[in-house]
């Protein structure tokens, strides 16, 4: 007793030490954090402060700044992690060390000179930015009026970037930049009062000046960037689609992965991980073609399932309607999986027209317990004939409950660091969406053989994710190759597919972290229940896996294990 008494005192006074000799505890740490995190903003976006500019602005002589207090944080960060014993603190520490590690990486990299996406990057921020305006005050209308001032010199700064970009040979393809072109090329084109900006204030008391300031500051900036795109950039844009073919890019590449799968993992063994997984679904899908007695080869009943109209519907308030039902219908089964679930409401709502075009088939919007707005699960209610319904619950799973809106929303009513409050890691947030398109299948949510067969469609989509994404982008894969495979693999519709390719293109990396953080959570649930037997509760393993808010998977494989334990102690 009295040597295990000694062995903690000495223990207790080494933490003490080390706190002592590199003078930061946990919450020291923290702080520093989120003083850099009140004024700069994610991948070196550093608020203006000294002209009051509401947009990002990318002063080099700030991103170094910001680069070498980072650094000296995460020193301390990992000296600290070394000492400690608590898991709330081991959980900030895993946390601040993955994001902390990948700002320094963007910083270096300088990914701000590589703003576009297939989704429009930095033109697709500024309308999630003004779709959110609500002109309640004097105040805000002053706030919303010098956005519109200050965007020709965001315009300005972001044309720079571009240009610096292709200098020292980082540029994104003539083919996301294309895309981009199109989405600035709408709003150039656009009647002053007939856009998303001046939707956003429409009927309120600054409507006419801010139509003002859209003829005068807003659309000559857009046309502005849209002479930039045509005549200079994509002229000298790569043709080659994968991010291997820019200076440092494989190096850019293997990084990415590491980050969104948040483990230490290859661009090979991603590959090699996903072929597999395409195989066994693909005999799953193969055996419920059987059953269905269809007289054809897999890909005749693709075919069968992208062009017969029996599977799509004929208006986008069908496709809502079907999406709300699907909802409901689960919303009633939550209990039987989950003892914890999340105060805030889900509703069913269409992606805004602004962003339609070139957005997938749904997507969920956060709901805030601040502003008062509920959760809202988006479903694409254009080009219907894309839109299979045999999909729609495992999406509507995957979206809406118990898939983002549980997680994102019981993650919101926790007590939290700031930093971890907005924290979304790909791995786990879309790893857990995913494990909830499987759960789909334990809570009878998939009624008929052709909705089993999407239930399989969208998780050969997400290993097909684990195949195409490192092929374009480390393995030199052409956008041919990668979308046939795709096509030949899955029941998409070619329209999905060609959106898909395309936004794998534009964000390298993101793509692998879906399918790979669903196997962690199912390879950890079929440790719990193997190990506790009898013991084992589902809804306690639920809100276990959810009880910390978005955090690493090697983070989330030691607390699960760690209360497996504790379980088996009781």
């Amino acid at each position: 007793m009295i040597r295990k008494m000694l062995k903690l005192l000495c223990s207790a006074c080494f933490l003490l030490c080390g706190i002592m000799l590199h003078g930061q505890s946990v919450a020291d740490i923290i702080d520093s954090y989120e003083n850099i995190n009140s004024n700069e903003k994610g991948d070196g976006d550093v608020e203006n402060k000294e002209n009051k500019s509401p947009w990002p602005t990318f002063d080099e002589s700030k991103l170094k700044v910001e680069s070498d207090k980072l650094s000296k944080i995460l020193i301390d960060v990992k000296s600290t992690r070394q000492l400690s014993n608590d898991e709330d603190d081991l959980i900030n520490l895993d946390l601040l060390e993955l994001i902390i590690e990948d700002r320094i990486f963007n910083l270096e990299f300088k990914k701000h000179e590589m703003p576009l996406s297939a989704e429009g990057g930095f033109l697709t921020g500024i309308i999630y930015n003004i779709s959110g305006t609500r002109i309640n005050s004097e105040e805000d209308g002053l706030k919303y009026l010098n956005k519109l001032k200050a965007l020709p010199a965001y315009f300005d700064e972001r044309i720079e970037n571009l240009k610096a970009g292709q200098i020292r040979g980082v540029s994104s393809p003539k083919l996301i930049a294309n895309i981009c072109l199109g989405m600035a090329k709408e709003i150039s084109e656009s009647e002053a009062d007939d856009n998303f900006f001046s939707k956003a204030v429409e009927g309120s008391s600054i409507e006419k000046k801010a139509i003002a300031g859209i003829l005068t500051q807003v659309i000559p900036s857009y046309k502005k960037l849209v002479n930039y795109l045509e005549t200079d950039y994509i002229p000298n844009a790569p043709d080659a689609i994968g991010v291997s073919a820019i200076n440092g890019g494989k190096e850019y590449y293997k990084q990415r992965v590491r980050y969104y799968a948040t483990e230490d993992i290859s661009p090979q063994e991603v590959f090699d991980i996903g072929m597999n997984e395409v195989n066994r679904i693909k005999e799953e899908m193969e055996g419920i073609i059987s059953g269905l007695e269809f007289e054809g080869s897999f890909a005749d009943f693709c075919e069968f399932l992208r062009t017969d109209p029996q599977f799509y519907p004929k208006t986008g308030r069908e496709l809502l309607h079907y999406a709300a039902w699907i909802t409901k219908e689960m919303e009633g089964k939550l209990p039987d999986y989950f003892n914890k679930l999340p105060r805030m409401p889900l509703t069913v709502k269409p992606v805004p027209a602004a962003l339609a075009a070139n957005y997938t088939t749904g997507r969920y919007s956060g709901g805030s317990y601040k502003n008062k707005k509920a959760g809202q699960y988006w479903v694409n209610t254009t080009s219907l004939e894309s839109r299979p319904l045999y999909v729609l619950p495992s999406l509507s799973l995957h979206e809406g409950v118990p898939g983002h809106h549980t997680q994102i929303m019981l993650a919101a009513e926790l007590d939290l660091p700031k930093f971890r409050k907005s924290q979304y890691l790909s791995a786990f947030g879309e790893g857990w969406a995913l494990y909830c398109e499987f759960l789909g299948k334990e809570a009878g949510m998939y009624h008929t053989e052709y909705e089993e067969f999407g239930a399989l469609v969208y998780e050969m989509w997400r290993a097909c994710r684990l195949v195409v994404d490192p092929g374009m982008h480390y393995l030199g894969w052409s956008r041919e190759k990668a979308f046939n495979f795709m096509k030949d693999n899955t029941a998409l519709s070619i329209h999905e597919v060609g959106t898909e390719i395309n936004r794998y293109i534009g964000w390298p990396g993101q793509a692998v972290s879906y399918k790979l953080g669903e196997l962690k959570i199912r390879k950890l649930r079929k440790f719990a229940e193997e190990k506790l037997g009898d013991k084992f509760d589902i809804r306690a393993f639920h809100d276990k896996v959810l009880e910390n808010g978005s955090i690493p998977m090697a983070t989330l494989d030691r607390i699960v294990k760690a209360w497996v334990k504790e379980v088996l102690l009781r």
